[in-house]
């Protein structure tokens, strides 16, 4: 990343949607939450959702009302789909209008060069897109054999705590979504920053493939 890139605000956007995985959303979206606190003016976090109704986060333990619509939300330089349980992404992937809205909305700022990071279960809702396709990805242990499956033309990686292929970013279970979250941070600001974060989070990194 060049220097003008990195003195950018780069605004990310955090899909939710019914039953939500907690900290899928929460892990990522709180690592970019402190390095704009850190360093001020490197991330602009909001979320997203199909509509500006409230959503249910998994097990309707609490509701979740989202800054924006896919009509209304601002530009986002990265996308970050959080997953959830298997068979309610599964729920997703034949859900019609959840389809030609939401998804149709993340491929179409992809190909126009929005990064994709996906979280946990989150890579299968681009099982459809053609995004996944001759590229290296992975997702929650419990679903590697299912990505693999819908995603013929794709490399199904096992293992890995996250791959970062440019312009998509998958990761595994559940906290790996902390892991690569703090990885970009460091991509796009330096491992001072990360540092300065994993301190703040009390956060025991520990030594991983990716």
């Amino acid at each position: 990343m060049n220097q003008q890139q990195k003195n950018k605000t780069m605004n990310v956007a955090f899909l939710i949607y019914d039953q939500v995985e907690a900290l899928d959303l929460n892990g990522p979206l709180d690592v970019f939450i402190k390095a704009d606190l850190i360093s001020t003016g490197s991330y602009n976090c909001y979320t997203v959702g199909k509509t500006k109704e409230a959503v249910s986060m998994e097990a309707n333990t609490m509701s979740i009302i989202p800054t924006y619509d896919v009509k209304t939300a601002p530009q986002p330089d990265m996308i970050v789909i959080p997953g959830a349980n298997p068979d309610r992404v599964m729920e997703c992937l034949q859900d019609d209008d959840f389809q030609n809205t939401v998804i149709h909305w993340i491929k179409d700022q992809y190909h126009n060069g929005t990064t994709v990071f996906t979280v946990c279960t989150g890579s299968m809702h681009l099982s459809k897109t053609g995004i996944l396709d001759h590229h290296e990805i992975t997702t929650h242990s419990m679903l590697l054999d299912t990505l693999e499956q819908y995603n013929p033309k794709s490399i199904v990686k096992r293992d890995v705590r996250f791959v970062d292929q440019g312009q998509l970013i998958t990761t595994a279970g559940i906290t790996a979504g902390i892991d690569a979250a703090l990885y970009l941070v460091g991509k796009h600001h330096g491992q001072e920053l990360v540092e300065t974060i994993v301190t703040l989070f009390e956060y025991q990194q520990r030594e991983f493939k990716h």
